[in-house]
């Protein structure tokens, strides 16, 4: 697998933080009470800020997410704080450095959910804040017992709730939910971020992402195979020069279009164009030609094709697109295609035979349905840039399904495809055939309204035409996205307010204002 870019700060899945924690005790003498101790001492300068004056819970499990749960308890209870800690297990199933926490811990000895519920559920709900300390990042599968108890108990109550390190019931390494799960307002993570914070349905659990150092030393063993998208990747994009020419700048072909969806091509040409194409072509069904050529931008050229006389595109169409391809460039196939039989043997054909990079979209996707690894024989990069219902028939599975698991099944599918696959969401994932998984932070909601997925294309095809290899351009390009739909809304003044076209016209700001 390649190492990760400079410009993905790495996420640290379970067995990896486990090795980065083996390594710092064992080879770097670093007492495992020290670390706790700190990963204790970081919760509670966040509690404090929180809730200065007001009661706190700590719902503890045995283990050392409890320990550091109890390490916060005894610090705030030193300071003078009115602190209440509920455990989820008997004091004597705690062993190692949580017993020693236990132990000690001065004042009111802990309440157990078991045998103390009366008090302990009247403590929750007088908290103003509550620390989950129940499950850590080596927790996977579906919470059970007490502790599954513990998690709804903490739901119920109207605190604002801090997780340790990651939300009780979040599998850390995959954000996966198989059960009841802590609904965080902050998790304070340890060392390095994890990838369950960051991805669905994990993300929607953790609330604020605070990272805390507690003193690993640098230079950790171990590689990451995924990462949180850092602004830097900004860096990246292609700028043009004195020398530039519209050669240069890259020629992007959009291939789409049938009747009532002739404004998915044109916003994806037009968005390639606002992210540095030099030029851009629209090949369309002949009868709906005009109708692009009329409605612009002036700068788009258009070309017809081949159509069934209802306005559909067929096969004998592909061969235009094949030779205009071969002056290089990039293709966005897909935007506004429709589903009629010739467009789907129009998709195939042109995936198939076009030697240029390419990013396949909507229609485009579901010509491949259930046919992933027919991509796989392509010559030239690949992207696609699924939703998840898209993903869904692609894998021949529910979209609920590709929901509950993103990671596994974008992964599945970067691989059997051999392409960058861009799953889109508010923690859209690209990944590429090798494994590695690049994350947005996400952040975006004005993205949220039709056609948006049409400009991304657009914006990952003029990356691709420019040469950016196709898993930055992929990062860069969903990067790109999200800043100009952020700027859209500033200039909207809501993101409820935003189109898809304001986040086009947004392009160039988005990428002027990273850039400085």
């Amino acid at each position: 697998m390649d190492s990760l870019p400079d410009w993905l700060t790495p996420l640290l899945d379970a067995e990896t933080m486990r090795g980065v924690d083996r390594w710092a005790i064992e080879e770097r003498g670093v007492p495992s009470l020290e670390l706790m101790e700190r990963a204790g001492a970081g919760v509670t300068r966040i509690v404090e800020r929180l809730a200065p004056d007001g009661a706190v819970v700590v719902v503890c499990g045995k283990g050392n997410n409890g320990g550091d749960g109890l390490v916060l308890a005894r610090l705030l209870r030193d300071a003078g704080g009115s602190v209440t800690v509920v455990c989820a297990a008997s004091p004597d199933d705690f062993a190692g450095d949580a017993r020693v926490n236990l132990e000690r811990l001065p004042g009111e000895r802990p309440l157990e959910l078991g045998g103390d519920r009366m008090r302990a559920e009247q403590a929750l709900g007088e908290a103003s804040v509550i620390v989950d300390a129940l499950l850590g990042t080596g927790f996977e599968g579906e919470p059970r017992g007490a502790v599954g108890e513990a998690i709804e108990a903490v739901n119920a109550a109207r605190a604002q709730v801090v997780s340790v390190d990651v939300p009780s019931g979040v599998d850390a390494s995959t954000g996966v939910a198989s059960g009841a799960a802590v609904r965080a307002a902050v998790t304070a993570t340890f060392h390095a971020g994890k990838p369950g914070l960051w991805i669905a349905p994990g993300k929607t659990h953790a609330g604020t992402v605070e990272r805390i150092e507690i003193g690993i030393p640098r230079g950790w063993p171990g590689a990451a195979t995924i990462g949180l998208i850092a602004p830097s990747v900004f860096e990246l994009l292609p700028r043009r020069g004195p020398s530039s020419t519209k050669f240069i700048s890259g020629h992007v072909l959009i291939a789409g279009g049938s009747p009532g969806l002739t404004g998915a091509p044109r916003m994806a040409a037009h968005a390639a164009m606002r992210a540095g194409a030099g030029y851009v072509t629209a090949f369309v069904p002949a009868s709906l030609q005009a109708i692009l050529a009329t409605a612009g931008p002036p700068e788009l050229m258009t070309r017809g094709l081949a159509d069934d006389g209802y306005g559909g595109l067929t096969a004998d169409g592909a061969q235009d697109v094949l030779d205009a391809s071969e002056r290089g460039g990039a293709l966005a196939l897909g935007p506004g295609l429709g589903r009629s039989r010739g467009a789907v043997e129009f998709a195939r054909e042109l995936a198939r035979k076009a030697e240029i990079a390419l990013v396949l979209d909507a229609d485009g996707l579901n010509a491949h349905a259930g046919r992933l690894g027919e991509l796989s024989g392509r010559s030239a990069f690949t992207v696609l840039t699924p939703h998840a219902g898209e993903l869904g028939r692609l894998l021949e599975v529910g979209s609920e399904e590709i929901e509950r698991e993103r990671l596994r099944h974008v992964r599945a599918a970067a691989e059997q495809a051999q392409a960058v696959v861009v799953l889109k969401g508010d923690d859209t994932l690209i990944a590429d055939p090798s494994g590695r998984v690049a994350v947005s932070p996400g952040g975006t909601p004005a993205l949220a309204t039709a056609g948006t997925g049409d400009v991304l294309t657009g914006v990952i095809a003029a990356l691709l035409s420019a040469g950016l290899d196709p898993f930055t351009a992929a990062a860069a390009g969903v990067s790109l996205h999200a800043q100009a739909g952020r700027e859209a809304a500033r200039r909207q003044g809501a993101a409820e307010g935003v189109v898809a076209s304001d986040v086009i016209a947004a392009l160039p700001a988005a990428r002027g204002g990273v850039s400085r």
